[in-house]
């Protein structure tokens, strides 16, 4: 299954390169966003990354899960750190955030951690 992660990954970043090219202005502006927001503040940009999984849990967005977890292994967390956070979210938000801990784990794998 972390094969298809890591395909996703590669397709996210051909997607990404298509949107910038065919709607610039949502994309650099979703981008300012997320640059203004994602970075070190009152809380480290790890403790928001853990929010983001979270948040990518509960709501069941598949390819949030998948950026996430990356990014969160980008800025220093281990593979426990996510699961932890991950199991939070579960405990908050039940069954259905429940069966996207699969998902988490395939994006973990999927990134070797």
């Amino acid at each position: 299954m972390s094969e298809n992660v890591k395909a996703f990954y590669e397709q996210f970043a051909a997607d990404a390169a298509k949107m910038k090219q065919q709607v610039p202005d949502a994309i650099s502006g979703f981008g300012m966003l997320f640059s203004k927001v994602m970075k070190d503040g009152a809380i480290t940009l790890l403790e928001k990354e853990f929010v983001a999984v979270g948040i990518a849990v509960a709501i069941q967005c598949a390819p949030c899960i998948k950026l996430h977890v990356k990014k969160c292994l980008e800025a220093g967390a281990t593979r426990q750190q996510v699961l932890d956070a991950a199991s939070v979210t579960v405990m908050m938000a039940g069954g259905p955030a429940y069966t996207h801990l699969p998902e988490v784990i395939d994006a973990l794998d999927a990134c070797d951690a």
